[in-house]
């Protein structure tokens, strides 16, 4: 949780009963999918519903939130700069607290705090992105953030190297733009992408409290426990647009491998600060570090600590 309830909820966890997900083909020959829609889930072509007196008043809250953090030089845009230097021991080190540790407990929303050391865990399959959005949503709103989206995944594509791209069938990475007024419509869809999800993770969806601002969740593919084959992210439809692009550029980020946060990274939004908005330089390094050949999902931090101080000091130029 961010400080003082700001920006909250930032996870990567593999929820209990989701791992049943983990026995689908990892690359299904044809769509998971129903071929037709079921009645009450995604809204057809340019259908928009009022927003309810709970979502508007919700809305103003999270404007006021996004004005103190504003007023305060936080939610900064500009991806740090001379006052937020580090090297390539800061950059290991965040790497290895980041990508190894887990800020979250599978299953649930307490704070583990540093967490246990685990394996590295990415997505080895292509990751095809989908954008869907509630009823509640509006239309211009839908179009600014679905092309937020788009050019996002296509920054992180070229950051990292790996097969990440749009696409509006056969999606493993799901991103739901969703207000209170569409938890019905929530509902219904994750039952139908996750059909083995339990009431209790349902409801991780259906009840954020309203300091958590969005969430992700990862799931591992059947034998391969640290390669993720699905993700679904949540992102409130309420928020105004700077927060809900920060919540763009962290969940997806997060749902590609960077489970954790740090205090001492920076300049970054892997920071419970709220200082960054946005993927900064640094971010940016630990995913191409994240993604290089190099190291393998499963290694230990210890195993890949000579491997992620070499490829630290290569994003930072320095010659080895």
């Amino acid at each position: 949780m961010k400080a003082k309830g700001y920006i909250g909820l930032r996870i990567v966890a593999a929820l209990a009963a989701l791992v049943a997900l983990s026995a689908c083909d990892p690359t299904p020959r044809t769509t998971p999918f129903p071929q037709t829609r079921p009645a009450g889930l995604a809204p057809i072509g340019d259908e928009v519903t009022p927003q309810s007196a709970v979502s508007q008043d919700l809305a103003r809250y999270y404007e006021k939130v996004q004005n103190d953090l504003l007023t305060r030089g936080l939610l900064r845009t500009d991806g740090g700069g001379p006052d937020t230097p580090y090297d390539a021991g800061d950059l290991a080190r965040n790497f290895e607290t980041i990508a190894f540790f887990d800020e979250y407990r599978p299953g649930g929303l307490t704070s583990s705090g540093r967490g246990s050391s685990g394996q590295l865990s990415r997505w080895n399959g292509p990751v095809r992105v989908n954008t869907e959005f509630g009823a509640s949503v509006p239309l211009e709103q839908r179009a600014t953030d679905k092309a937020n989206v788009d050019a996002y995944v296509a920054r992180l594509a070229r950051i990292t190297g790996h097969p990440i791209n749009t696409a509006s069938r056969n999606a493993n990475f799901h991103v739901f733009v969703a207000g209170e007024d569409d938890s019905d419509f929530l509902q219904a869809r994750l039952k139908q992408l996750i059909p083995s999800i339990s009431r209790e993770e349902l409801a991780i969806f259906r009840d954020l409290p309203q300091s958590f601002y969005c969430l992700v969740v990862a799931v591992s593919g059947n034998g391969t426990p640290y390669n993720y084959t699905r993700a679904v992210a949540l992102i409130r439809a309420e928020h105004p647009d700077l927060v809900r692009l920060s919540c763009v550029h962290e969940e997806i980020a997060q749902g590609l491998g960077l489970p954790n946060d740090s205090p001492r990274a920076r300049p970054s939004i892997f920071n419970d600060d709220d200082e960054f908005a946005l993927l900064t330089s640094h971010d940016e390094k630990l995913l191409m570090m994240l993604y290089d050949p190099r190291l393998k999902p499963g290694l230990t931090a210890e195993e890949a600590r000579p491997v992620v101080n070499i490829l630290a000091r290569e994003a930072m130029g320095q010659s080895l």
